[in-house]
């Protein structure tokens, strides 16, 4: 407990209730937390107060503060605004901070006679700069489709100095290159290329299509036909370029979209940034997971975006974020335009969004070893189930028997998407008598919760799973969870549907079914539990009911009961080693006569 609590209480019951930005501080006076209010001693007392309910993270934070600022401001817009501007000078430790995983790149025009279009890591060189971007792959992109539109070298030759000195290289053959080294193109012409690529990057192809055909007309008014057909193909080469991006973001002018993604102990935020038509650059990000009741979508977009100018006019997201209105009024601020938050429920913004969350689950499985399928499976089936987060750790059982014999039932356990084989169980049914799924069910999910509760067990059976799955519908589950809720434990628990044809079909909750077709990554995941649970549960059963069979055989023996039959499975594990056996080792280990072991040897070998 924080020995600066009386003061600190003290001082905040004299706090205004003016909108703000308070500054928390440790003992040396450096800055640990900053936070904007509406009501400043409304949200500063949340801190301090007797009894606090805070998260892990709120609490560790509020143990170290020392001291605190304020700064009072006219309206709660200015608060937020203050807040980003602090928050981006100090870095607080306990405030989230966004981190690229990688450098700026720039696109280079250098300042040559024949400037060339490179892309590179920073500015250092000479020349002008587009930039910054945070994607290199879409850098380099651009870099090699303007080269390539509009024809530009790429080789290392020097110009003037180099003209005429060798043959063209392949480039200008296959045409990809105009060709400057043979020194036929003056530098006003190739300048005026090298601005129409500069031109299509910022802009995009309609505005330098339309520059290009301007010029292409008043060539052939000045009956300059050579440069009228040059420019001719230029604009063929542009819209050409522009059907192909066309594919991947048609529909969509200027857009950022934000895609989220969880997995393990972090989320994963990549934004796809469409101008003009086309993507024009991508960013991702890494942050730990929020305490509970944080919107973390909210601090990343005004750490994101603040003082940012090129921005867009629409931002798509799966929600709108906390303080929606002030971020809004902020972009609008800084962007001299309107900029909508917009949550789209179909169409072609609504497939975007999901670009961008296959985008940051790629990023999130790159970065934890799993497909992004694995990341994005779990988070819908997280999400589809209503659970606080995606569920790491799934448990799954199924009830396996021949009528009222070799009742059996298996637990599979899927960690992450996968199976955990090691983690796997088996149970023999003990209490049921007849068959009985439902008693049976109830039976084997009390032997394995009381390992949780009693903590004996290895380190899978004492593990609690974040979601529990039972081969079965709405019957099953209202058989188990009066079950969970006695032994006070608070574990999701659903069942596995089935059709007609023994298909997956859904997902039962206690008072319903939850519809999973349409979602083709948690569909295949619950459809490869299901089905694998089903396959031990069987293969087990099956294996139970042959030892059953193979036991009784060896009954028939005179002298061979129950317990001397149990002797021999006890030893020999397998029949395959009770075949190798010899008679005076099977007379051991059962404690029978050679006589009585050499009948048992014969019936042993005609089985």
């Amino acid at each position: 407990m924080n020995p600066r609590l009386p003061y600190l209480r003290e001082k905040t019951a004299k706090l205004t209730t003016s909108p703000g930005v308070y500054i928390m501080r440790k003992k040396d006076s450096s800055i640990i937390y900053i936070g904007k209010a509406k009501n400043l001693h409304n949200r500063v007392s949340s801190y301090f107060r007797e009894n606090p309910d805070h998260t892990p993270k709120v609490a560790a934070m509020v143990s170290n503060v020392y001291d605190y600022d304020f700064i009072v401001t006219d309206s709660e817009y200015e608060a937020l605004l203050l807040e980003c501007s602090l928050i981006k000078q100090h870095k607080p430790k306990y405030n989230i901070l966004l981190k690229d995983d990688k450098g700026y790149h720039y696109i280079r025009i250098s300042d040559e006679e024949y400037p060339r279009i490179t892309n590179e890591k920073n500015t250092k060189q000479s020349g002008r700069f587009l930039g910054p971007y945070t994607s290199g792959a879409i850098t380099k992109e651009a870099v090699n489709e303007v080269n390539r539109v509009f024809m530009l070298p790429t080789c290392r030759r020097k110009f003037p100095q180099d003209f005429g000195k060798s043959r063209p290289c392949l480039n200008y053959h296959i045409k990809q290159c105009m060709g400057v080294c043979r020194g036929r193109i003056s530098a006003e012409d190739y300048r005026s290329a090298v601005e129409q690529a500069i031109e299509f990057i910022k802009s995009g192809s309609a505005q330098s299509v339309e520059r290009m055909e301007a010029e292409m007309n008043r060539a052939a008014e000045e009956l300059d036909f050579e440069r009228a057909a040059m420019l001719r193909d230029r604009i063929i080469a542009v819209k050409k370029a522009s059907e192909k991006q066309k594919i991947i973001n048609s529909g969509v002018d200027s857009a950022d979209v934000i895609g989220v993604a969880e997995f393990y102990d972090g989320l994963y935020l990549s934004v796809l940034m469409y101008r003009e038509d086309r993507l024009f650059d991508k960013a991702v990000f890494e942050l730990p997971l929020p305490d509970n009741g944080e919107d973390i979508l909210s601090q990343f977009m005004l750490q994101f975006y603040y003082k940012r100018t090129d921005l867009p006019h629409s931002v798509i997201v799966d929600h709108l974020p906390e303080d929606s209105e002030l971020i809004a009024e902020m972009l609008e601020g800084q962007a001299g335009h309107k900029v909508k938050l917009h949550v789209p429920q179909k169409g072609r913004q609504m497939e975007l969004l999901r670009l961008a969350k296959n985008n940051s689950a790629e990023y999130a499985a790159l970065k934890n070893d799993r497909t992004g399928r694995e990341v994005i499976a779990l988070e819908q089936l997280g999400r589809s189930l209503g659970l606080a987060k995606p569920p790491r750790y799934i448990e799954a059982y199924d009830i396996s028997n021949l009528s009222s014999e070799s009742m059996v039932a298996g637990m599979v356990v899927f960690e992450d998407g996968r199976p955990l084989k090691k983690a796997y169980k088996r149970f023999t049914i003990k209490e049921q008598e007849l068959q009985n799924d439902y008693g049976s069910m109830r039976e084997v999910i009390k032997r394995r919760l009381m390992h949780i509760v009693s903590g004996e067990g290895d380190e899978f059976f004492t593990r609690t799973p974040d979601l529990i799955l039972l081969d079965g519908g709405k019957g099953h589950v209202n058989a188990v969870a009066p079950l969970l809720r006695k032994l006070g434990l608070d574990i999701p628990l659903f069942g596995m549907v089935k059709d007609d044809k023994h298909r997956t079909r859904a997902i039962a909750a206690g008072g319903g079914e939850i519809q999973i077709n349409d979602l083709k990554a948690v569909f295949d995941l619950v459809t490869r539990i299901q089905d694998e649970v089903h396959r031990y549960s069987v293969s087990f059963m099956h294996s139970r009911h042959k030892k059953k069979t193979y036991s009784s055989e060896l009954l028939k023996v005179r002298g061979i009961g129950e317990k001397k039959a149990a002797k021999l499975f006890m030893k020999y594990k397998t029949k395959a080693n009770l075949c190798k056996a010899s008679p005076e080792e099977l007379a051991a280990a059962a404690g029978v006569s050679i006589e009585t072991a050499r009948e048992l040897w014969k019936v042993i070998q005609e089985i």
